[in-house]
């Protein structure tokens, strides 16, 4: 075999090598992906039953209901409105009205199952998620709030 042969096989090896680390690293960042979505992202895109993913809005007026350990509520845009179901403690800040990300899987009857609720951290903050799915729902949504959000620039009219 010449040098020239060996030198090529080893570049091929090589590259190899890198592709397939590359696919592997590929495939965890897949199964660690988390998407989020809005009530009406979920109405309008088709999620299958076990992805897992985070939903995020404004937990509606007049929808939580506790029982025992288990709490059901909905999540609002203000244009869609998805019902949520978890069972374990809230956050203090949890209340209605209020943003909220929770993060599970939706089930076969519709209903979010959440394994995970996170309420904001203080009275004017919201994700930047929540926030811009809602400004893209309803410009005026910051106004049903009652009070400014800080890091939320106002929503622009679009021609």
């Amino acid at each position: 075999m010449t040098r020239k042969k060996r030198r090529l096989y080893f570049v091929g090896a090589g590259m190899l090598a890198l592709f397939a680390g590359a696919a592997l690293v590929l495939t965890a960042f897949q199964d660690n992906l988390v998407f989020f979505y809005s009530p009406s992202d979920l109405q309008a895109k088709q999620v299958s039953a076990d992805q897992r993913f985070r939903l995020g809005g404004m937990v509606e007026e007049g929808t939580v209901e506790k029982q025992g350990d288990t709490v059901r509520f909905k999540v609002t845009d203000y244009a869609a409105s998805t019902p949520v179901t978890f069972t374990g403690i809230l956050p203090d800040l949890f209340r209605e009205g209020q943003g909220v990300v929770a993060e599970g899987k939706i089930g076969s009857d519709g209903v979010f199952v959440a394994s995970e609720v996170l309420a904001k951290h203080d009275e004017n903050y919201m994700p930047p998620e929540v926030a811009d799915a809602l400004a893209r729902q309803d410009p005026a949504w910051k106004e049903k709030l009652g009070r400014s959000v800080e890091g939320v620039e106002p929503a622009k009219a679009t021609n």
